[in-house]
């Protein structure tokens, strides 16, 4: 009998099983079985016993939090208990994806030159360090780079909770002097150690309301959630409806020149430099305060231009 404990990672077997039910629904442990040794990678050729396949079960949950259960009738067909939580944008999703995406790209040497990736600053040293310090309410000691200022500061930091956005993470954190908790990036932290003390978490304070109707990773409370409408080019449309800008999405009207996006959202700085992204195949429709600063925008961006011709 083969030892399901070598070859091949683990971790690939357990994500091989994850999406093997995932894209089934619902699955049956014979058919399970069969698709295992047809992958020759993994199985060698070999069956998949019950008792290893049960093991896998309880280490997928335990690791990516994902519950892969039975139905107890029929054919006993498995399925994914909480399949929503890798559909959406939580801890799991992430994740589970990160790791699909890994399992890819392992064995890929010979085609390296053929696989290009996004650089990502190397801030991510700090967010072990930072996530145990989660864990045990601790207080963190760290130096900052200030770039408006262009200076470093160090000062202690209660982490509240860090955020992925756009390839850079982000720490929330109540520093000395501040009684809301401010946004630090962490490729701007030059240095950083845990201390022996320790914090009270707010017992109210929930890092999904915090950013609750931001785009990304500015938070200002003085903005408040509207109803936001954008006039998209067709062409455009077909990129933002399969990639929405904001979960609040919704496409209200549809035709062969344009289409018309609703948000629910607080329309802040980073919001604004996404729609002036994507240049003149959107227009903003309402609110008209929003619709005035764009056009101010671009009026300021077309005199720079104008009155440095060559």
């Amino acid at each position: 009998m083969a030892d399901f404990d070598r070859g091949p990672s683990l971790l690939s077997k357990y994500v091989w099983l994850i999406e093997t039910v995932y894209r089934a629904k619902r699955i049956p442990f014979k058919e399970i079985n069969e698709l295992w040794r047809e992958n020759k990678d993994l199985s060698r050729g070999e069956n998949l016993p019950v008792r290893t396949f049960n093991n896998w079960r309880a280490a997928i949950l335990d690791i990516f939090g994902v519950c892969i259960e039975n139905e107890h009738c029929g054919e006993y067909p498995y399925y994914i208990e909480n399949e929503d939580d890798i559909s959406k944008n939580g801890l799991s999703s992430w994740i589970f994806n990160t790791f699909c995406v890994g399992n890819a790209l392992t064995g890929s040497q010979s085609i390296k030159d053929r696989i290009l990736l996004e650089h990502v600053p190397s801030g991510q040293i700090y967010l072990r360090p930072i996530i145990e310090a989660m864990k045990e309410n601790r207080i963190l000691n760290i130096t900052y780079y200030s770039y408006w200022r262009n200076e470093e500061y160090n000062f202690d930091v209660q982490p509240y909770c860090v955020k992925l956005y756009r390839q850079r993470w982000y720490m929330v954190a109540l520093s000395e002097g501040y009684d809301e908790p401010r946004i630090y990036a962490l490729d701007r932290i030059r240095q950083l150690s845990v201390t022996d003390v320790t914090f009270k978490m707010p017992k109210n304070w929930s890092a999904e309301q915090y950013f609750d109707g931001c785009f990304g990773i500015i938070a200002n409370k003085d903005i408040h959630k509207q109803i936001i409408k954008l006039k998209v080019m067709a062409d455009q449309a077909r990129y933002i409806r399969d990639l929405p800008l904001h979960e609040s999405q919704q496409e209200i009207e549809r035709n062969d020149d344009f289409c018309i996006f609703q948000y629910y959202l607080r329309p802040q700085f980073d919001f604004v430099q996404e729609l002036l992204h994507s240049g003149d195949t959107i227009e903003v429709l309402q609110p008209s305060l929003l619709r005035h600063e764009m056009a101010e925008i671009v009026n300021n961006m077309h005199n720079i231009y104008n009155n440095n011709k060559s």
